[in-house]
């Protein structure tokens, strides 16, 4: 099955490069001639930021492969496309994910070698997978071969977190924040209206009140009928409101007393 999705792979890569129904006639003699002849090229991928317990695809981060070409032909060849797959581990081997497939065009002289680098990135579930690299190499009569350069057992993991990533930080203030808010809500709504407010001192008040009336200034009366008690005349009032009587003094007590 992982043939077959390369060699379908290969059939659509070379339609796109030669274009209309001149690319199916060529497709279809190029696999009919590679059941016949075969291409003295080699092809060898290697993943230079691997570990040494295998290769590992982290999510939304590019993985770099390192495809290193060894040509044994007489002639020249050309490296047209670079593409892959991500299938299961199963024995139906199902394709899961289809690796963008790069045009290249790069000639390789006759006994030569070449390295080109090939990168694709992922986002899939943490598993691992099978992962198969294939080029499409054309040699100077026009004939299209199919040369795999990488099929192995790869694992794809999530990226490493960080608590000095700027998300991450982000993601914690916004929830110290939320946090922050309920618990004030809960206590204003549940837990304040429970406490005894505190009321101010007797003194306090009078001394405030006291000293608001100290600090409100005294505006002079302009009325004409009030007037100083220096500033009256005493010859124009009358003499029995000058001099009070005197009180005069009871005798019926005293009667009273020789009476009985």
């Amino acid at each position: 099955m992982a043939r077959l999705g390369f060699l379908s792979l290969a059939l659509l890569s070379v339609q796109a490069f030669i274009g209309g129904s001149f690319a199916a006639d060529a497709a279809a003699d190029a696999a009919g001639d590679k059941a016949e002849a075969k291409l003295a090229v080699t092809a060898q991928a290697s993943f230079p930021a691997s570990e040494i317990f295998g290769v590992k695809l982290v999510n939304g981060h590019p993985t770099q492969a390192l495809i290193s070409f060894t040509n044994d032909e007489p002639n020249p060849v050309t490296v047209n496309f670079v593409g892959g797959t991500l299938s299961t581990l199963d024995e139906e081997s199902r394709i899961l994910r289809n690796l963008t497939a790069t045009r290249y065009g790069v000639e390789i002289p006759a006994g030569q070698k070449e390295s080109l680098s090939y990168s694709f990135a992922d986002e899939l579930h943490p598993q691992d997978l099978r992962l198969g690299i294939a080029t499409i190499i054309s040699n100077t009569e026009g004939q299209f071969f199919t040369v795999y350069a990488y099929n192995g057992t790869v694992s794809v993991v999530e990226p490493e977190t960080s608590i000095f990533d700027p998300q991450i930080i982000f993601l914690y203030f916004f929830l110290l924040a939320c946090f922050s808010g309920v618990v004030y809500f809960f206590y204003t709504v549940w837990i304040a209206p429970y406490f005894p407010q505190k009321r101010r001192s007797g003194k306090a008040a009078g001394k405030s009140s006291g000293a608001a009336k100290k600090d409100e200034p005294v505006e002079p009366s302009t009325s004409p009928a009030v007037s100083s008690a220096t500033t009256y005349n005493a010859d124009w009032i009358p003499s029995h409101h000058i001099n009070r009587p005197e009180a005069r003094k009871v005798k019926g007590s005293s009667r009273s007393k020789t009476r009985a």
